[in-house]
Parts: structure tokens; sequence; C-alpha cells
């Protein structure tokens, strides 16, 4: 966004009753303000000491500012976004130093101070990719800062002035993705004592990515990072002064993963850690009944550059022309009983005329295709069902790609991304009663009785969401326009701001 103007400073009308105060102080002590009173020498003199002290103050040995355990040193910012697609391994090790954006803008709801954590909770995470997951490397999907490789495959689908937008983005990738922008944030404070919300680049998600899918790890490996970075940060003056009220952090995985009440149960317990209590956390899913929690979209494989590359997209995807009613872009949960993909499957399948499928067995869908987004492109709705939680990245790549999202359950859309999406569900897309589907409704029956005009109304509206549902590959966002981390760190700064000396965990 451009800059909006300050008001001119002004000053408050002092009272008449201060103002007699005053004149009446003066008169009292007039007799003493004669140069025949000594009393009238003795001021003078402690003014004039007090005078040289002051300009004296530069040249002192010692300093009157707080000592370094009350002035956190800074993070040093990433490399830009856009140099040469580096490797996650090289990203975390070259140690480059960006150009950080002018920090004078106003902030109207206050800056942000990025901790520099220890790199055992960042650098040295990303460092060993090589063997993050048990079964392949995750460097290629770290890589570029979270955006993965370019994704040229794409190039034959998307208009040619926009294919270098795409990438092969990790739905996981989240924390790298907010960090490097938090670098370079235009609220960015290297000021501690100036800053109105404190960022935690604890990559929380990677950090249990390898014992989450170990079979013999153990409650205390999931649990060991995290509760590191809790008795690092919990030090800290900030957080001390805040009951860490006032920090937010980024988890790249759903809430879910991050609440295991027993120790023999999945995930972590770090949400669960007393001093995790008051941070707030950006998560892919969230739980909708913890104030702390706020979802945020997952990450996509559009991350456009510049506005221009933005409205190219939207223009390309208005005009598209769409040849099928309603596509689904997933697969069975075989252990599941009674699927209710299966069922959407089946309906898809025997309406062929009607309904495209992409099948995603197996990891063939992982992280994007070309031809979920050629599927999306070429159809009017796209079936959006619970995943293996309640959300899943595919309602976001089905928006970006003009198609309307259908749901099934409340909590796939609407109780997650309420910064993110229209508060008026109706608008943008269409629930169906998973119930009413199990009991035989028909999908195609219900989506061909909305007329031409309100689908044409309700793909305007997804289109016009789409910049809040995209990470931007610029450090300092797209001008004039809020993407979606914009959306969540500003979203912070104001809750901080509105809360402030409101309830608080002890």
């Amino acid at each position: 966004m451009l800059p909006v103007s300050e008001s001119p400073p002004y000053s408050k009308p002092k009272a008449p009753d201060i103002l007699d105060r005053k004149q009446s102080y003066f008169t009292a002590l007039k007799p003493y303000l004669s140069f025949h009173h000594r009393r009238t020498w003795f001021f003078l003199g402690i003014i004039l000491l007090q005078l040289l002290l002051l300009l004296s103050a530069p040249s002192l040995p010692f300093s009157l500012s707080a000592g370094p355990a009350s002035n956190p040193r800074p993070s040093p910012a990433v490399h830009n976004l856009t140099d040469n697609n580096p490797t996650a391994k090289e990203q975390v090790s070259n140690g480059g130093i960006s150009s950080n954006r002018q920090i004078n803008q106003e902030c109207p709801n206050g800056k942000i101070y990025v901790y520099d954590l220890p790199a055992i909770f960042n650098a040295e995470i990303v460092k060993n990719c090589d063997n993050l997951n048990p079964w392949s490397s995750r460097c290629d999907a770290l890589s570029n800062w979270g955006f993965g490789k370019r994704a040229t495959a794409i190039s034959r689908i998307v208009p040619k002035n926009v294919s270098g937008a795409w990438f092969w983005t990790d739905q996981f990738s989240l924390e790298l993705i907010y960090h490097n922008r938090i670098l370079n944030y235009r609220c960015r404070t290297l000021e501690p004592e100036s800053a109105a919300a404190f960022y935690i680049p604890f990559y929380t998600g990677l950090a249990i990515e390898r014992s989450l899918f170990t079979k013999n790890s153990t409650a205390e490996e999931r649990d060991r990072h995290c509760k590191m970075m809790l008795n690092w940060v919990s030090d800290q003056p900030f957080f001390k002064k805040s009951h860490g009220w006032d920090h937010f952090i980024t988890a790249g995985r759903i809430s879910w993963d991050f609440r295991r009440s027993k120790d023999g149960e999945w995930g972590s317990s770090c949400i669960y850690m007393p001093k995790m209590r008051n941070i707030t956390r950006l998560l892919i899913e969230k739980n909708p009944w913890d104030y702390f929690d706020v979802g945020v979209p997952y990450p996509t494989g559009f991350h456009p550059s510049s506005v221009a590359d933005v409205r190219i997209w939207q223009d390309f995807v208005r005009s598209r022309q769409r040849r099928i009613l309603f596509c689904f872009a997933g697969a069975t949960r075989g252990f599941i009983k009674n699927d209710f993909r299966g069922i959407l499957l089946n309906q898809c399948y025997s309406e062929p005329g009607s309904c495209r499928v992409v099948d995603c067995g197996g990891s063939k869908c992982a992280n994007g295709s070309s031809s979920i987004l050629e599927t999306f492109l070429d159809s009017d709705f796209c079936l959006q069902p619970r995943g293996d939680s309640f959300t899943r990245r595919s309602i976001f790549d089905c928006m970006i790609a003009g198609s309307i999202p259908v749901f099934f359950w409340h909590r796939t859309a609407y109780f997650q991304y309420e910064w993110f999406l229209p508060g008026e569900p109706g608008s943008y897309s269409v629930f169906i009663d998973r119930n009413e589907v199990k009991n035989g409704t028909l999908i195609k029956g219900v989506l061909e009785k909305i007329s031409k005009d309100k689908v044409k109304r309700m793909r305007e509206k997804v289109i016009e969401y789409i910049p809040k549902i995209i990470y931007s590959n610029s450090n300092q966002g797209l001008e004039g326009i809020k993407d979606a981390f914009d959306v969540a760190v500003e979203g912070v700064l104001s809750r901080n701001k509105e809360q402030e000396g409101g309830y608080k965990w002890k």
C-alpha cells in the first residue's frame, strides 16, 4: 500500500485553571528570581552544570542504553527470492545480506522485531534437508526459500508473460516463506524497544517432520526442538515482560500435529507446553476454538513478483472458457471406513460429460501438477472435501485457477481462513451438506440449478480474492496489493493493538 500521510501534530489547548495556577506559582517565586538574591545564583550554577554535562554526554566512556541482555542481536536479512534459485543448503550457509526496505513508512499498528535464534532452530534444520524425511530428500522442495524449483512444465498452460511466476512449491514450506519475507518487511524494526510484536523464526513443522514419520520415534524426540526454543525465547527480556503475549510464530503444518496429549499419540505436544500458551501461531490449519491459532493459506505454486503479474493472471482466469461443470482432484482414503471421497469419485465418474477426475493416488499430485491446474482452469466448480485433516491445499489451487469451491464441511474453510476469504460464504463458494450427499443428493443436480449470472458473480469474487491467498515473489510484497503474508502479519499487529492491556494468560 502507498503510505498514508500523517496528520500534522497539534498541541492540546491548556485549560484556564492550569494557566491560573502557573501564574500564581510565578508570583510566589518572583522574590527569589532577583539577581540580588543568593538563591538565584545558586540555581543558575546548577543549570549551567547540567548544560555542561549534557553537552559532553556523547564523549562519556559509558552508555546510558540498556545492556546486551535487553537488546538481542537482530537477525541478518536473507537472500532475495529471485537470486538464481539457491538450493536449500546454499540459502542457509551463504550468510548473504540483502538490503532491507526502509522501515520509516507508516506502520499504524506498530513494528515487528525478529529474534536471532540459534541456527539449530532454523538454518541447521534446512541444511539437513537430505535427512528431514525418512523416504526422500527435501532439498528441492525447500530450495529458493520455500518456493521450490520453477514449474517449467506449466508454461504450456499459462500465459507466457507469467510462466516465471509458477513453482513446484511444497505445501509445508510456510516457515521458510514467512521468515524470508519478514526480514525485509517494511514494518520490521531492529530495535526491540520499539516493537509491537516479536517474531520467532523457529521452523516448527520442519523440526518434527522426520520424527513424525519415523516409526519408533519417542515423544521426547518430537518435543525436543520446541522445548529448547521455548527455553531460549522465554529467557529474553521482552518475552518476560509480556509473558509471550505479543510474540508470534509460523508452523507449516496443521495444528493437530502439535497437540499430542499423551506420549504414545501422534505428533508433538508443542502447543500444550506452558510457555507456548500466549504465543500466536500462524498455521495452515488451526484449531477453531483456540484464540492463539490463526489459519493462513497453504502455499501454492503461484508467486507473482509484480502487480502486473497478478492482473495478467486475473484477466486470464476471468476470460477462460470453461467446458466442464465440476471436477475433483484427489484419491480415496482406503484406510477410512465409508470414505466420503469414494462417494464423490463415484458421482464424478458416472457423469463423464459434466465432471472430470484427476486421480491423485500415490504421490502423483504432490505439490500440484499441470493436470490439476488445467482441470481447475477448465471447470466452473471444484469439489473440496476434507483432506487427511479438515483442510487441504487444493482449496487454494482451485481458487487461484478461478474455479468455485464446493465444500461439505464448514471447518474446511469457513471456520479457518476468516482473514483471507470473503465474509459471506455464499458469495464465492457452494456448500452441500455431506450427509445429504451420502443419502443420495446428486452434486450435478445442485450445481446445474445455479444460474449462469450467479456463477459469473461468484467467479468474480474468487478472482477478486486471489491476491489474499498467494505469497508473492518479492521481498517487499506487491505495491498497492496485500498478499497472504501482508494480511497475516497485519492481522497479528492489529490484534495485538486491539487487545493491548486486555486479559492475557499468565
